[in-house]
């Protein structure tokens, strides 16, 4: 047997076929084409936002939110998260600094944020760990009395709810990877959700080479990052059965539950957040343990893998001056596995992973 951590969802070829096949009528296939429109509207309808900027990959999201939110000098933000959350500011020449996570949840914990701020600090970048909506509301009362940017990395939280309202509502800006491998895709591609009008329209203009395409000027800093047609046809052919993608991913994050509850540590979820099955991490008791398990899934076929490891903060090319130590990313990056998660796949296949678990510990 062979088992992959992630497959990309395909839907049918023939609807994804339908799509490309205006945008090839009409020999429009980039530079803010009519797909891209079509699908920018219906995602902030499906998702209950406004202001969604649609972009070429979540990675030129972050960074585009960080320009036109006029992000300096130095960022919080976890250690506990794909690396791209950190080099993204990097590369912008923010210098990311880092606070712990809670214990529990694996988000980065607010207290920790309010102990490690100084003057330098102009954002916040939480992260919404596996689809585990952050403490939102801790993070709107630092925004607030601090007069600090809140930029969600939102990669793993597509569909996410908090009080019964899309999380992408929550901060000045929220992120989008729409990486093949997400629970929503469009191949490549991505998106930011700003709260104020006017930081997207400064974002829209930025997409494009800082061209005002009302008026043709030129002005200010700009990129190349739009989406294409064709990647916007994958995100419309994936959105017309995303509904059935969610209901499937549901289904297996919660065999899972229900059959490792009792044998493995599981993430604490947020009380009032749902779920999109984006990820299924299990925490060991020893770093040694989560070897074990990861060697033992291997020799059965199965993909596991160690998301997010090392803790970033321990990385050769992000120390600054008076850092310190962060002991729960630390320690949870050394003994956090995810195990396969995808909607192809089977319960049986559920069954089998967890048996091998069980087997190895």
């Amino acid at each position: 047997m062979n088992i992959p951590v992630n497959r990309p969802y395909q839907p049918p070829f023939a609807e994804y076929q339908k799509y490309l096949e205006q945008a090839y009528a009409r020999n429009w296939l980039t530079n803010n084409g009519p797909l891209v429109q079509q699908l920018k509207e219906r995602l902030e309808d499906w998702l209950g936002v406004k202001n969604l900027l649609l972009v070429a990959n979540g990675t030129l999201a972050m960074q585009l939110a960080y320009r036109a939110l006029q992000v300096k000098t130095a960022a919080l933000t976890t250690p506990f998260t794909f690396i791209a959350t950190s080099s993204s500011l990097q590369w912008e020449g923010i210098r990311p600094e880092f606070a712990d996570i809670e214990p529990g949840s694996f988000n980065l914990d607010p207290k920790d944020v309010l102990a490690r701020l100084h003057h330098d600090i102009t954002a916040v970048v939480p992260v919404h760990v596996y689809g585990n909506p952050c403490d939102v509301h801790a993070f709107e009362t630092i925004r607030k009395e601090h007069g600090l940017k809140v930029i969600y990395d939102a990669a793993h939280a597509f569909g996410i709810k908090v009080d019964g309202q899309s999380v992408l509502n929550f901060g000045d800006a929220s992120t989008l990877s729409f990486h093949a491998t997400k629970v929503f895709h469009t191949i490549e591609g991505g998106a930011v959700v700003f709260a104020d009008a006017d930081a997207y329209a400064a974002a829209e203009k930025m997409t494009n080479f800082g061209i005002d395409t009302r008026i043709g000027s030129i002005g200010g800093p700009g990129i190349n990052c739009k989406m294409s047609e064709a990647h916007a046809a994958m995100g419309l052919a994936v959105l017309d059965n995303i509904d059935t993608v969610l209901e499937k991913r549901q289904a297996n994050f919660c065999l899972y539950q229900s059959l490792l509850k009792d044998v493995v540590t599981l993430p604490l979820w947020h009380t009032s957040g749902n779920f999109n099955g984006a990820y299924f991490p299990i925490l060991l008791r020893s770093a040694g343990e989560a070897t074990v398990v990861f060697n033992a899934l291997a020799a059965k076929g199965i993909a596991a893998r160690r998301y997010f490891s090392p803790s970033i903060n321990t990385l050769a090319d992000y120390q600054y001056p008076g850092m310190k130590t962060c002991v729960v990313s630390e320690d949870y990056a050394s003994r956090t596995l995810c195990l396969p998660l995808y909607f192809d796949l089977a319960a049986t296949e559920i069954t089998y992973i967890c048996d091998a678990v069980r087997q190895s510990l």
